[in-house]
């Protein structure tokens, strides 16, 4: 049975300390062959105060003190791609440009490449009036610097001369970088439904 224990600087929120303990556990199923139920995972909490490090008091602990995989408002990888996709949905493009690192870049089927959010509202006014997604799953991998966001499910909506489309599978992959979406890459089979 693995039992993991860490040590962390008072002040993080149980919100986070639970998604510590979730992704540490993911991290022990990659490594060892257990059973979830079998992994055991305690967090010890210590005053700032009684810690010190290069001969100097740390700060206390915050919400997101290492690599910035959260967003700014302490929103998880999957949380962040969750209010971006709502707000592309719903069109309200300046809380989507929010949640964009300055240096954001997509890429949709047929190698399209776009930067600006009103580039992709324009491109897709051409292939179909709107479009809806249904999520059948979001995955996250943790890399150094950065975060992995993938989705996948169906895509329902009008094409331009109004009629409907349902069942297209779509893949949106998203790269989350310092609390900020950076990449996303489209895959989706709206050309083979149009034919």
């Amino acid at each position: 049975m693995p039992v993991v224990q860490v040590s962390l600087i008072r002040g993080y929120s149980s919100a986070l300390k639970q998604r510590l303990c979730e992704r540490l556990t993911d991290a022990v199923r990659t490594t060892i062959d257990a059973d979830p139920q079998a992994i055991t995972i305690f967090l010890h909490e210590v005053d700032g105060d009684a810690y010190m490090r290069g001969g100097r008091a740390r700060r206390p602990g915050g919400e997101v003190q290492t690599a910035g995989h959260a967003g700014a408002g302490n929103e998880s990888p999957e949380q962040l791609v969750r209010a971006f996709l709502d707000a592309m949905q719903s069109r309200d493009l300046q809380a989507a440009r929010a949640l964009l690192a300055d240096d954001f870049h997509m890429t949709f089927p047929g190698g399209v490449e776009m930067t600006r959010l009103e580039e992709l509202v324009a491109w897709a006014s051409e292939r179909y009036r709107f479009v809806h997604k249904r999520f059948d799953a979001f995955d996250t991998c943790d890399k150094e610097d950065h975060s992995v966001v993938v989705c996948h499910g169906e895509l329902s909506g009008e094409w331009p001369d109004g009629s409907p489309f349902a069942g297209v599978r779509f893949i949106d992959r998203f790269e989350v970088r310092d609390g900020k979406l950076a990449r996303q890459a489209v895959y989706n089979d709206l050309a083979l439904a149009c034919d």
